[in-house]
């Protein structure tokens, strides 16, 4: 059983956390590098941002915007 838990730890350790050791090692020589995967989320993550509020937009304009001030019955 205990092989069976040090596999588990080689597989996280040595094989799936590797690239994350390459960015450790960037970290001090390379900051641009070493973040690469934190801009490329930055950037899908304001791609989405600009085509969301663009379909709001959409939507307002057409009148398909159903919007409703009151959240629950009691507040009316």
């Amino acid at each position: 059983m205990k092989a069976f838990f040090e596999a588990i730890q080689f597989l996280f350790e040595e094989i799936l956390f590797l690239p994350m050791n390459l960015f450790r090692e960037w970290e001090l020589t390379n900051w641009w590098g070493a973040n690469i995967i934190n801009w490329i989320f930055i950037v899908i993550c304001c791609y989405w941002t600009v085509y969301w509020t663009k379909q709001l937009n959409l939507h307002k304009k057409n009148n398909e915007d159903n919007q409703d001030t009151t959240a629950h019955s009691f507040l009316k």
